[in-house]
């Protein structure tokens, strides 16, 4: 989230942020009980010092009261003195009941504030394109060249039916549309894809693997960003409060919340395997075809802590990391930068990876790398320190998948078709499938 503090002293960036990325926020409204909440802090602070002066000299009139009792050469002082101390105690009664509603109605206004804080994406950083979707997002650049048939390549639900790999049928039958199951040798490549996924970023690219619970609390979804915007989109089972992930980037994210990490522990790299659960209604009509679109999907998800400074780099590396996937597997990809307008809530920088898939005849994104600078680690309230006795600051998270599935395995069973029906394994996932070259012949 953004600081309060930022927004108060800098309401136009986040105003032109909001424009950039063409949503609306609450964002007068945040400012208007700001200054309510700072009226009202005023006057409680006000009272609380009438208070405590009044203590003082309370403590004063109770000595002189004590000391002089009512012997008649000090009677008047005396009197005085009680008469003050009666004022007091009375005006002191009215200051603590004022202090009390001022402070329930300072309560009721943070929590409103909060929520509406709670509501504000991400700024974007400057180096961002102007975009009003993702029609204005920027190919950054394009590795390997898409494969030439000799045949015309066919879409991935023709190739998986007819293989006996995909059953489209008994997945609705199961659970309804956008459900699917995987069978023999298309279950087993899937498998594989993520066992080989997780060694090549842990033994590799030197990432710590996680096995996370597929389920978390509600706050969990918070401190990660995913609510409010996303509530409609996840799953949840409100007996339990259990939300189903939506991404490993929730659980990863919340792994240290509440914490202050200790010099020297930064930067954190994890990676985990999890199964995503989304409801796609902003996609409903969408890619009915295949299994690009599932209200689950498998997905190794890797995620960074790190010191601010460093994040611009992290992300690049993180980057790279996505696309050496793609690179062992000798398919075409491409990077896209996103536009403003096309931005999650959370990032202030993204950089989507796609493998072309040619029975499909289109780009299929795989990976999105986000650095979404301090946003989170305010959110889920992590703090570091950068030595002993320092100042605890928010680290800067970044995440990105690495890949996700199945549309990596769409663009294996595309790009490696054969004319006579069967699918080549690619090289790097032989080991993992019991050293097999070939999935079946028509």
């Amino acid at each position: 989230m953004l600081s309060l503090a930022f927004v108060r002293e800098n309401p136009d960036a986040v105003r032109k942020a909001l424009a950039d990325r063409h949503t609306e926020a609450p964002l007068d409204d945040i400012l208007g009980l700001d200054g309510h909440w700072r009226r009202l802090l005023q006057e409680v602070e006000a009272l609380r010092a009438e208070r405590n002066a009044a203590g003082g000299e309370m403590g004063q009139l109770n000595r002189i009261i004590k000391e002089q009792g009512k012997s008649s050469q000090a009677a008047a002082d005396y009197q005085q003195a009680v008469a003050r101390h009666d004022e007091l105690l009375e005006r002191m009664r009215q200051v603590s009941q004022r202090i009390e509603e001022l402070e329930g109605e300072l309560g009721g206004v943070e929590e409103r504030l909060n929520a509406f804080l709670l509501q504000l994406p991400n700024i974007p950083d400057a180096k961002v394109p102007l975009g009003e979707g993702e029609e204005d997002n920027v190919v950054v650049r394009t590795e390997g060249e898409p494969r030439a048939f000799d045949f015309e390549p066919r879409p991935h639900w023709e190739l998986g039916e007819r293989l006996g790999i995909i059953d489209f049928e008994r997945g609705v039958k199961l659970s309804g549309s956008r459900f699917y199951l995987l069978k023999g040798a298309g279950a087993h490549l899937q498998r594989a894809l993520i066992a080989w996924m997780l060694d090549l970023h842990v033994q590799k690219h030197g990432y710590s693997e996680v096995y996370p619970p597929f389920m978390v609390r509600e706050a969990c979804m918070w401190g990660a960003g995913q609510l409010p915007k996303l509530r409609e989109n996840m799953y949840h089972d409100a007996e339990e409060d259990f939300w189903f992930v939506p991404t490993a980037e929730v659980p990863l994210t919340n792994m240290h919340r509440d914490e202050i990490l200790e010099p020297d522990a930064l930067p954190l790299h994890y990676v985990a395997f999890t199964p995503c659960f989304r409801r796609e209604k902003m996609s409903a009509g969408r890619d009915v075809r295949g299994i690009k679109r599932g209200h689950q999907f498998d997905k190794v998800e890797l995620y960074k802590f790190c010191q601010p400074e460093r994040s611009g780099e992290e992300l690049q590396a993180l980057v790279n990391h996505a696309e050496e996937v793609c690179r062992a597997l000798g398919i075409a990809h491409r990077v896209v930068q996103l536009c403003t307008g096309d931005l999650g809530f959370t990032s202030l920088m993204s950089f989507d990876i796609e493998l072309w898939a040619p029975g499909c005849g289109e780009w299929l994104e795989v990976s999105s790398c986000s650095n979404c600078g301090d946003f989170q680690a305010r959110r889920a309230n992590i703090r570091f320190r950068r030595e002993k006795g320092a100042r605890p600051e928010f680290p800067h998270t970044l995440n990105g998948s690495a890949l996700a599935l199945p549309r990596t395995l769409i663009a294996i069973l595309e790009n490696y078709q054969q004319a006579d029906g069967s699918v080549v394994v690619p090289e790097v996932l032989r080991g993992y499938v019991g050293g097999l070259e070939r999935i079946g012949t028509w």
